[in-house]
């Protein structure tokens, strides 16, 4: 038996309770045995124990800023030495600084580590790649005329409440000094500008974006969450966006009005009006769990209710039927699970009543289409019984009498003469007549492992899907089996969610976040494909209208933007992490989370070569302008330089560059292929001449050079990207249009950003867009930029945005 303990909470919001969701506050324990019966859940136990944990994190945090305002003490008295010694040096060569290795702020909602350590965050899911420095020891440099970004300035700036600093030009010097966790960064300007007013606005670009298309669809851990729309759209949710999609147009419409992941969805019972329910995000004002009821016509947001009224998540939702809808329940995922029901009838939606469902994990909710004021509700052993009547409630448990009581009751559906079917992590399937809480019928072991999902077609037929054996199964309406029965290829993963599509269609979302449609007794065809976990590597096509993506799924997928599907796909034997193309799109080259590296071949998907350089991951890739060479910035603190020959296929390892003092962020080519420049997690910028791998300690050398993809974070011409008290780690990418016009930014806010490029002045304005959530991971142009394509991390969505 395999196990899998994560950890994931906010530094920020200690009072925030750990869910068992990948969304921002993240406690997730997966047994593979058990995982179609845990799905994700924690018992109360397990809540208590992430508390705790909590309460921990947040003591150490304070120990952390201890020791921080320590170093930059430390590292303020030793720049002031070394500003006398600076003084005499040549004005080309930049002043030596202090070796101090830096410790930026961890990235909410990213991981839960060790808060000492000076690692660009990754998850904690990953217990077996090495990836984390154990320690907060700097890697010392040999090198005595070892230059960087850092300033050793003695001048004081100015500080603000919130303890940011504005940035400054230095004239002499012909740079604008930025500060990242209080630390200055000195970043060179080019000869040709002479001034930058730091106090100037920049405007926005007069491009802008408009999301075409999200590709993915949360179903790994999420449920009744997939219906067909009577506009002919299928309807579902990724990250913070919902989804229309019109699979015979192949279309997509977007409703973007949540600010953080989606939970659950409901539709009203006019098949126009949807309820959907978000988590708690990381904005303080605007991320608070709610409801937003929206109209699938026009996508205007309605009502939103419960701001204030919710702790963690909401995670089931579901109109009433026989009074057309006039109320909605709600369960929200807290600790009692509490569960109100609101009335919809009025202008302004007011809740009647709420009680204390259960304090074990409750996976749906339902309203009874049949009976009035009948809710059922079915969680970790239990199902449940509730009457609404007379502005209260009233329960019921539901008796298992001779038949084994399941850890997990996962799903219910209503026949038509309003019998309730469940579905259970036995693989039983039990029927509860109206009105009754004890079972009339029993079909047990019909799955192996647990039934994910019951559906009752308008025929009057039943399907019920497993996740662990991935099978559909179908009954008449007496329950009995007809013998037609698919299984569904194991790439796709076990069934999450059934639903009637169109005509005699079904619709079959699965546990690996794809959906798929046709019929049992022929054959269901992929309409969503997508990564099933974490999401960093991006590559956009040199010359075509495609894309490749890598993740910790160990999935590879390359994409067609216009037809918006996967064209090929590959499992390696490693979790990805960075991807970029051969200049002529031949070939690509994939970083993993363990140092090992491969080469796989765009027409034959094969495996052309792999290397191992270090035992920590591969943050970033990059091949140079000519194809000449591969250069890999590894979270080991040096970048490995690779010859590459016989175009794309031969690859022989001629060098290191060694002189970073923290993990490599970030690499960029010179457009001549002859210098290097590399950013580091303590906010360096280094040069490096190629192929020697030395490093370039005269600043006159490279200010004035053109570079490839303008992809480092930290340079120049991307100073503006960094919002007033950034802490370093809050852009993750930037990506520069190939017209050169434009420059993107993924940042840790769910957002996607546009400026001018250049984008020097720190308060330059900009257009941010939202559909992510939590952290937006990488950004790139398509070769001729009509689009930008976008990953998130942990909400594994890749969204594409055309360029207007």
């Amino acid at each position: 038996m395999e196990n899998h303990l994560s950890f994931s909470c906010h530094d920020s919001q200690p009072s925030t309770a750990c869910s068992a969701e990948y969304s921002g506050i993240d406690l997730g324990f997966h047994v593979s045995d058990d995982r179609d019966v845990l799905d994700g859940l924690l018992s109360q136990e397990q809540m208590d124990t992430c508390d705790r944990v909590l309460c921990l994190e947040k003591k150490v945090q304070q120990q952390e800023d201890e020791i921080i305002c320590l170093k930059s003490a430390l590292a303020d008295v030793i720049r002031r030495l070394g500003h006398v010694e600076a003084s005499k040096a040549q004005s080309s060569v930049l002043p030596s600084k202090p070796n101090i290795r830096g410790t930026p702020t961890r990235r909410a909602e990213k991981s839960f580590t060790n808060p000492l350590e000076n690692a660009r965050v990754t998850p904690s899911k990953r217990p077996t790649t090495p990836t984390h420095r154990t320690n907060a020891s700097p890697r010392t440099n040999t090198s005595n005329k070892k230059w960087s970004s850092m300033s050793n300035s003695l001048d004081s700036p100015t500080f603000h409440r919130d303890g940011s600093r504005d940035a400054e030009w230095r004239a002499e010097e012909g740079y604008v000094k930025i500060y990242l966790r209080g630390r200055a960064i000195n970043l060179y300007a080019p000869t040709t500008v002479e001034n930058v007013d730091v106090t100037s606005v920049a405007d926005p670009p007069s491009e802008k974006l408009k999301l075409e298309w999200v590709y993915g669809y949360r179903g790994r851990d999420c449920r009744s969450n997939l219906y067909y729309l009577s506009t002919g759209e299928i309807i579902y949710f990724a990250a913070a966006s919902v989804v229309l999609h019109n699979v015979e147009e192949n279309t997509q419409r977007h409703y973007l009005g949540h600010t953080d992941d989606v939970k659950c969805l409901a539709i009203h019972p006019d098949q126009v009006r949807v309820a959907t329910g978000q988590v708690a995000g990381h904005d303080q004002k605007e991320g608070k769990p709610h409801v937003r009821i929206w109209d699938t016509m026009n996508l205007n947001t309605l009502h939103v209710i419960g701001i204030g009224d919710f702790d963690k998540a909401v995670c089931c939702l579901s109109f009433s039927k026989l009074d057309g809808g006039n109320h909605l329940v709600v369960v929200d995922e807290a600790n009692d699970h509490v569960m109100s029901v609101w009335d919809l009838s009025k202008a302004h939606p007011k809740k009647i009543t709420e009680t204390k469902s259960s304090t074990e994990p409750v996976l749906a909710a339902e309203f009874h289409p049949l009976e009035k004021g009948s809710i059922i509700t079915c969680g970790k052993g239990q199902i449940s019984f509730w009457t609404f009547e007379g502005g209260s409630l009233a329960k019921k448990t539901g008796i298992f009498d001779k038949h084994e009581k399941p850890k997990f009751v996962l799903c219910v559906a209503f026949a038509e003469n309003g019998d309730i079917i469940s579905g259970d992590s036995n693989g039983n399937i039990f029927i509860w007549p109206k009105g009754n809480n004890r079972i009339s019928k029993a079909i047990e072991g019909v799955h192996e492992g647990g039934i994910f999902s019951v559906c009752v077609m308008k025929d009057g037929t039943v399907l019920s899907g497993g996740g662990k054996d991935r099978k559909i199964i179908q009954y008449d309406s007496s329950y009995t089996k007809t013998g037609v029965e698919t299984e569904i290829p194991e790439n796709f993963g076990g069934v999450r969610m059934l639903n009637q599509g169109k005509g005699g269609m079904v619709l079959v979302g699965t546990t690996r976040n794809c959906i798929l449609q046709g019929t049992v007794d022929l054959q269901l065809n992929p309409i969503v494909q997508g990564h099933m976990d974490e999401l960093w590597g991006l590559a956009s096509h040199p010359s075509q209208q495609q894309f490749l993506t890598s993740g910790s799924d160990k999935q590879v997928h390359m994409w067609d933007s216009m037809s918006r599907s996967v064209i090929w796909s590959k499992e390696l034997s490693e979790s990805a992490h960075s991807c970029c193309f051969y200049p002529d799109g031949s070939v690509v080259a994939i970083g993993t989370e363990t140092g090992k590296w491969f080469v796989l071949d765009c027409g034959t998907h094969e495996t052309i070569t792999s290397h191992t350089d270090g035992n920590e991951q591969i943050e970033c890739v990059l091949y140079s302008p000519d194809g000449k060479y591969l250069a890999l910035g590894s979270r080991d603190n040096h970048i490995y330089l690779y010859e590459v020959t016989e175009d794309g296929k031969k690859y022989s390892r001629i060098g290191r560059c060694t002189g970073h003092s923290s993990f490599v962020t970030h690499i960029d080519w010179s457009s001549d292929s002859v210098y290097l420049c590399s950013n580091s997690g303590d906010y360096e910028v280094l040069y490096w001449k190629i192929p020697a791998c030395k490093q370039e300690t005269s600043i006159s050398a490279v200010r004035d050079l053109e570079w490839a993809t303008g992809n480092c974070t930290l340079t120049f011409n991307a100073a503006g990207v960094w919002p007033e008290g950034a802490d370093g780690t809050d852009v993750n990418n930037v990506c520069r249009s190939n017209n050169g016009r434009v420059l993107a930014s993924a940042d840790d806010f769910g957002k996607v950003n546009l400026y001018q490029y250049p984008c020097y002045h720190p308060k330059a304005k900009k257009h941010s867009y939202n559909g992510h959530s939590s952290h937006v991971t990488n950004v790139s142009f398509l070769f001729d930029d009509s689009r930008l394509l976008s990953t998130g991390g942990r909400d594994m969505s890749i969204m594409q945005w055309q360029v207007v």
